[in-house]
């Protein structure tokens, strides 16, 4: 399984899909530490420790970010261009979750450096099977150490 000790930090507006997903995680068998943030400002505060998020005890390093391309403050898009500026933030693997088909929306998202890009299934058994496929294939990836700051 994915490497239990890594926090998954969804990042995800709508809250029914934020629950979902964390519902898709657990049935999944997946015990790792869940955070959900509501937009992109929220998500970079997150990385950087910044803000309410400044104790790293309490809000530790992201495994993996659970993306959406369309959120307030600033977009999915928004935080894979600022990401890929960031040496030490930018090492989390980002895998875009987003009901969006549109052609520019995922060749701008794997442009920016998405390791990945699903659309968000219609059903919880679908999503349930989307996210164990995910977790197995980076259960099997060398993660790089969880960086200080960004």
């Amino acid at each position: 399984m994915f490497h239990r000790d890594r926090l998954i930090l969804i990042a995800e507006d709508n809250q029914n899909d934020a629950h979902l997903l964390q519902i898709a995680i657990r049935r999944s068998e997946i015990k790792n530490p869940i955070y959900i943030v509501e937009d992109g400002e929220a998500v970079i505060n997150y990385l950087c420790g910044k803000g309410e998020y400044a104790d790293r005890a309490a809000f530790r390093f992201p495994g993996v970010l659970f993306l959406d391309i369309k959120m307030p403050r600033l977009s999915g898009l928004e935080v894979l261009d600022w990401l890929k500026n960031h040496q030490q933030c930018k090492i989390v693997p980002v895998m875009m979750l987003s009901a969006s088909r549109l052609p520019d929306d995922v060749v701008r998202a794997y442009q920016l450096g998405a390791n990945s890009y699903m659309i968000k299934p219609a059903t919880i058994n679908e999503l349930v099977e989307l996210v164990k496929l995910s977790f197995n294939f980076w259960s099997y990836c060398e993660l790089p150490p969880t960086p200080a700051l960004c």
